[in-house]
C-alpha cells in the first residue's frame, strides 16, 4: 500500500492508500465522523463510518484534537464539493503526535497574538496560500530568469558601502572596521554585468527604517537584475514582461490558492496584458495638483495617497517615468531631455499597492558618477571599485530591484505585508 500526498489524489482514486496529516479541524454525528486534514500539499477531508470502522477508531476519530498528526488508511474517492475534488473514506488511524488545547482556534484572534504564535499561525489555510504564492513567485522568477539568459550571481550581505546612503543601515562591526548589513545588491550586479552581460541577484536585504506601514518590512527579499548594453527604455520592457510572467504564473499554478484568499483572478488577467502604460513624473504632479491633491510640488517624492491615485486611473500596473535628480541616488543617469530629472521608472501597483519596482539606466560617465559620490557626501575610496567600472570598457546598462513581499501581497490581494513572510521582521519584533 502506498503513501501519498493530498495532491497525489487524483491518480489513486479507488486504491486504498496511506496520508500522513494533521486534524485542522473535526465534527461529529452518531455515525459519522468528519475530519478536516492538511498535510502541506493540500486540504481534504476524511470521512470516518461508524459502521465501516472499529469501535476503537470511531472513537479516536472523535477524540481528536485540533493539530494532532496522524496517519490514515484509506480508501480515495471523488468528492465534487470540496476544492481539491476528493476525499478519503477512513479504514484506520494512527496517531503520531497528540495536541491539545492548540492556541489558535477558529475563533478570531488579534494580530499580536497571532504573530506572537506566528510559528503556529503558518499552518492556517489563508497563511499556506500566501506562502504558496510566495513559493510559485520564486519558482517562476528563476524560469524567467533562465529562459532569458540571465545568470545568477550572489552578491555579499556585509557591505562596507550603502548604494542609497547609510542613513537606514544596519551597522555592525567587521573585525576592526565598518560594515553594513546590505540594502541592495545592485552596485555588485553592475560589476557582474561587465562579466556575464545579464545578471540578477536574489536575497535578503535590511532597511533600518523606521516605518510602521502595511508596505515595510526590517528584512526583505530582493530579485534584482543587471543589464550590459540595455537602455532604460528595452529594461522597463524587461520588467513589465517579467511582472505579467509572474501573474500568469500565479494564475495558472496557484488556483487553490487564490480561491482560499478569494482572490479576483479576472482582475489579476488584466496584469498579464502588456505594455504597462507611462507617465512622466512631471506629468504625474500635475495630475494630481488637477485633482486637489495641493500638498506636493514638483521636486517632493510621491507618499503612498499619491501613488494609490495615480494608479487608479488605469487598469494595470504603471510606470512613473524621470523622477527629479535630487531625490534619486547617485548612481542614475541624467535624463538628456531633461537634466533636473534622471532615467529612471517605479513600477506602481493597482489597488492601492504602491512601488514595487524602482530601476533606472546607470551613470556611465566616470567624472559625472565620481562628482556624483562626492556630492552625496559620500567616501570615493569606498566607491573607488564601483569607479573602476567606468575605466575600464563600460558600457550603458540598466537594472532595477523588485521587493518580493510587496509583490506577494499585491499578486495575493492581501492587506499587510507581514503575512507575506513565514517569520517577518518588523519596527518592533523580532519573536519568534
Amino acid at each position: 500500500m502506498e503513501t501519498i500526498t493530498m495532491k497525489q489524489a487524483a491518480q489513486f482514486v479507488g486504491q486504498e492508500v496511506h496520508i500522513n496529516a494533521w486534524v485542522t479541524n473535526k465534527r461529529s454525528s452518531g455515525k459519522i465522523a468528519f475530519l478536516q486534514l492538511r498535510d502541506g500539499t493540500s486540504y481534504f477531508q476524511g470521512i470516518v463510518v461508524k459502521a465501516d470502522v472499529s469501535e476503537e477508531v470511531f472513537e479516536l476519530a472523535k477524540s481528536l484534537g485540533q493539530e494532532s498528526s496522524i496517519i490514515l488508511t484509506g480508501v480515495v474517492q471523488e468528492d465534487t464539493r470540496s476544492a481539491l475534488g476528493y476525499e478519503l473514506l477512513v479504514k484506520d488511524i494512527q496517531i503520531v503526535g497528540e495536541s491539545h488545547d492548540y492556541p489558535i482556534t477558529p475563533k478570531e484572534h488579534g494580530t499580536d497574538f497571532l504573530m506572537d504564535h506566528r510559528h503556529l499561525w503558518l499552518r492556517s489555510s489563508k497563511q499556506h496560500a500566501i506562502l504558496t504564492i510566495r513559493n510559485e513567485i520564486i519558482r517562476a522568477t528563476y524560469q524567467f530568469m533562465s529562459e532569458n539568459d540571465f545568470v545568477k550571481i550572489d552578491p555579499p550581505i556585509l557591505t562596507g558601502s550603502a548604494p542609497e546612503g547609510t542613513t537606514e543601515l544596519f551597522h555592525t562591526k567587521y573585525f576592526d572596521d565598518d560594515a553594513f548589513l546590505s540594502q541592495s545588491g545592485q552596485l555588485y550586479m553592475e560589476a557582474a554585468a561587465m562579466a556575464f552581460g545579464k545578471v540578477f541577484s536574489f536575497g535578503p536585504t535590511f532597511r533600518a527604517e523606521k516605518s510602521k506601514t502595511r508596505r515595510h518590512l526590517i528584512e526583505f527579499w530582493m530579485m534584482e537584475p543587471e543589464m550590459a548594453f540595455v537602455e532604460h527604455e528595452e529594461s522597463l520592457e524587461v520588467q513589465e514582461k517579467y511582472v505579467a510572467y509572474l501573474v500568469q504564473s500565479v494564475i495558472d499554478n496557484c488556483q487553490l490558492a487564490l480561491k482560499t484568499l478569494d482572490r479576483d483572478v479576472e482582475q489579476l488577467r488584466k496584469y498579464t496584458i502588456t505594455p504597462y502604460p507611462r507617465i512622466s513624473y512631471t506629468d504625474a504632479i500635475e495630475l494630481l495638483n488637477k485633482n486637489g491633491f495641493d500638498d506636493i510640488t514638483w521636486g517632493d517624492d510621491f507618499g503612498s495617497p499619491h501613488e494609490t491615485f495615480i494608479a487608479s486611473q488605469y487598469e494595470q500596473p504603471i510606470f512613473i517615468v524621470n523622477y527629479p535628480k535630487a531625490i534619486k541616488p547617485f548612481y542614475m543617469k541624467v535624463n538628456p531631455e531633461d537634466p533636473r530629472t534622471v532615467l529612471c521608472a517605479d513600477m506602481i501597483a493597482p489597488e492601492g499597492y504602491g512601488e514595487i519596482i524602482g530601476g533606472s539606466e546607470r551613470e556611465i560617465d566616470y567624472d559625472v558618477l565620481a562628482e556624483n559620490i562626492k556630492n552625496f557626501g559620500l567616501d570615493s575610496e569606498t566607491y573607488a571599485w564601483y569607479l573602476d567600472l567606468r575605466k575600464y570598457g563600460s558600457v550603458p546598462h540598466s537594472g532595477f530591484g523588485i521587493g518580493l513581499e510587496r509583490a506577494v501581497a499585491w499578486i495575493s490581494g492581501i492587506e499587510h505585508i507581514r503575512e507575506t513572510s513565514a517569520f517577518p521582521r518588523l519596527l518592533n519584533r523580532i519573536y519568534p
